[in-house]
């Protein structure tokens, strides 16, 4: 099976240059790629800023996508905010992973089980999403509670198995050797997603493992995608093997 899979820090439909909200321009942008999976963070659920909206509900809808789970972390006088992950193939199983240091923002990552049917027979992927720190020693801690988690942990290494989202990475080496350690493959090299408008920094990652093969990977550098959040989406065109 191939399908494509996109990860979009949507800055809660505020645009990086503008300040404005508007939601439409993060639909737009995704729904020029088509992705059967995205996975987002910075997603508002009742907050004033965005207008009380259920972004996750508002986003899945718009792009016809079926399949949706809202991971709320922190809490605003009015509202949340937080991850979501949106998804054309089933969603079989949800788990949440505590990232969260102490004195620090509450951080977490999506663990999601969706299904794929292949020749009759049901088969299963994995993706995890995620928002790291902006301090250096909470990102490692982070990525080493991660990849460390239970839910990994019984994971078989060969179950296709993709981790993505805003890592922060300003430098573009978080986590190389540590996840290269634990059998994951960079999907997207060091590109560059942040700021929108100008990319200087390879903020957002996908890395994979198991039975995956890439077969394209890209940042959005449209017209659209520079002002409709701070970040660029990365999408990845993979096929299960």
């Amino acid at each position: 099976m191939q399908f494509r899979l996109a990860t979009y820090n949507i800055h809660k439909g505020i645009g990086g240059v503008d300040r404005r909200y508007r939601p439409q321009r993060i639909i737009e942008t995704l729904a020029k790629y088509r992705p059967d999976i995205v996975m987002l963070q910075e997603v508002d659920d009742g907050v004033p800023r965005s207008r009380g909206h259920q972004q996750v509900e508002l986003l899945a809808d718009a792009l016809g996508m079926r399949y949706r789970v809202f991971q709320p972390n922190v809490k605003l006088t009015k509202g949340v905010y937080g991850n979501a992950v949106l998804s054309r193939l089933p969603i079989s199983e949800v788990r949440n992973i505590e990232l969260t240091i102490p004195l620090k923002k509450r951080r977490r990552a999506q663990f999601v089980r969706c299904r794929y049917r292949v020749e009759g027979h049901i088969h299963r992927l994995v993706v995890v999403n995620t928002h790291l720190g902006l301090a250096g020693f909470e990102r490692k801690i982070q990525l080493r509670k991660l990849i460390h988690a239970e839910v990994f942990v019984h994971t078989h290494h060969e179950t296709p198995l993709i981790i993505a989202g805003d890592f922060n990475d300003v430098y573009g080496k978080l986590g190389r050797r540590m996840l290269q350690d634990a059998g994951f493959r960079c999907a997207v090299g060091r590109t560059k997603t942040f700021p929108a408008i100008l990319p200087l920094r390879p903020l957002d990652r996908i890395y994979y493992r198991g039975r995956l093969e890439l077969v394209h990977s890209f940042a959005s550098r449209s017209k659209l995608a520079r002002q409709a959040s701070d970040h660029l989406p990365l999408i990845v065109d993979m096929r299960t093997t």
